[in-house]
């Protein structure tokens, strides 16, 4: 599973490191220090990844099976 952060929709709500901290981050301007990115979900962390992705207010993050 592999989780995206769109760098354009995300505008620093910082729910995602806030509800999932072991995979997500702040910068030093308060987004998502992954945006722009994709990347592989640990196994176990689904579940984290998953309530980032509800928890996002701009729809920002998503996850695949790719």
């Amino acid at each position: 599973m592999k989780i995206t952060v769109d760098a354009e929709a995300c505008t620093g709500h910082g729910r995602c490191y806030v509800v999932s901290p072991d995979l997500f981050s702040s910068d030093d301007e308060g987004f998502c220090a992954e945006r722009g990115g994709t990347r592989d979900v640990p196994s176990g962390h689904e579940g984290s990844a998953q309530l980032a992705v509800d928890s996002c207010p701009e729809g920002a993050i998503s996850m695949s099976d790719r």
